[in-house]
């Protein structure tokens, strides 16, 4: 018998600076959740808004309206979602478009909610159309419609439900149908975090897991956080294991970028993967522009991880562009990397 050796493994998951929570880490990413919106750090003009519209709906003794949460992963859409549980007094159920595979998945989910109760969806533009279509009574009027039977003889039941809220999260708003898109009263876009509010979210964690780390040592996992706060979670978890076998326990700034070199993470938060890419670019095809086919085969990685997860960063960062006939380094790539930038000649379309 052939045995598969081709991997089944999510590039993302193999990576430390992956914005994707891995399934090990579930538990830890769970016990760092802040509960309340005066513990949630960053976001303040979602969570103003969240806090009125939250004081309004238990002011009028309703379930709150529903809320779409979108932006790049590892912000704090599911946080914010058991937040907003919190805060209503609200039981939550948890589930993903994917794990939604038929109509009575979604019936059975819910007709056991209870009155004020929240259904929280996550990668929701993943969602299969036949199940969205159920969905929409269910949104608007609180009722399930069913069909019961097949041909002639079929006939159609409205199941009513209790009053509850739904909230979708996405990383692809583009994705999401426009129907479903306007039945969500609330649309709430997680921006990137500051270097102080990144600052004030590890000085957070650190507390719960009894670290106590000055403020220079913060700054450097900060720095190196690409902005996410799950990313810095993780990486202050790898910090505290580091001092622990290395420096008897001590995590001054010595041993905190000694930890950060040894996971061979930069200044600007690139690791290996990102380096290798924009090296690529700079000195096998002189900066470029290279398609990206081209740009696989000669990094061995794959398109569809170089366009949706290693690309995105290095573009938001400044250091890769796209342009009509490929990507292209910018200056700012050959200048971190130690490469002196070259004489462009005329202006590079992008």
């Amino acid at each position: 018998m052939e045995q598969n050796l081709e991997s089944t493994e999510d590039p993302q998951e193999e990576r430390l600076v992956s914005p994707e929570i891995q399934e090990r880490e579930a538990s830890f990413d769970v016990a760092l959740r802040p509960k309340t919106l005066s513990d949630f750090i960053g976001q303040p003009v979602v969570k103003e808004n969240l806090r009125i519209f939250i004081e309004a709906a238990k002011g009028r003794k309703e379930p709150c309206d529903h809320v779409l949460l979108y932006g790049p992963p590892g912000l704090g859409k599911t946080t914010l979602a058991h937040v907003i549980a919190n805060e209503m007094g609200s039981n939550v159920r948890i589930t993903s478009g994917p794990a939604l595979e038929r109509v009575g998945d979604l019936a059975a989910i819910l007709t056991n909610l209870e009155e004020g109760d929240i259904l929280f969806i996550d990668e929701i533009h993943r969602m299969n159309r036949s199940i969205e279509e159920v969905l929409y009574p269910a949104m608007e009027d609180f009722a399930l419609d069913l069909i019961i039977g097949k041909g002639p003889t079929a006939r159609t039941l409205r199941l009513d439900l209790k009053r509850f809220t739904i909230i979708g999260a996405t990383t692809r708003l583009s994705m999401l149908s426009a129907p479903l898109r306007d039945r969500f009263g609330m649309h709430f876009h997680l921006d990137f975090y500051g270097k102080d509010e990144m600052r004030e979210i590890l000085r957070r964690s650190s507390g719960l897991l009894s670290l106590f780390l000055e403020e220079r040592p913060l700054e450097l996992i900060a720095e190196r956080s690409r902005r996410t706060p799950r990313i810095g979670n993780r990486l202050l978890k790898r910090v505290r294991d580091y001092g622990q076998v290395m420096a008897g326990g001590i995590l001054d700034e010595i041993v905190v970028d000694k930890a950060l070199a040894a996971l061979e993470i930069d200044t600007l938060g690139l690791d290996e993967a990102d380096r290798r890419v924009l090296k690529a670019v700079i000195e096998k095809f002189q900066g470029g522009p290279v398609g990206l086919s081209t740009l696989s085969a000669s990094t061995s990685e794959e398109m569809e991880t170089l366009e949706e997860v290693i690309e995105p960063f290095l573009l938001q960062q400044g250091l890769l562009s796209r342009t009509l006939r490929g990507r292209v380094a910018t200056d700012l790539a050959y200048k971190h990397l130690g490469f002196t930038p070259p004489e462009r000649q005329g202006t590079i379309l992008s």
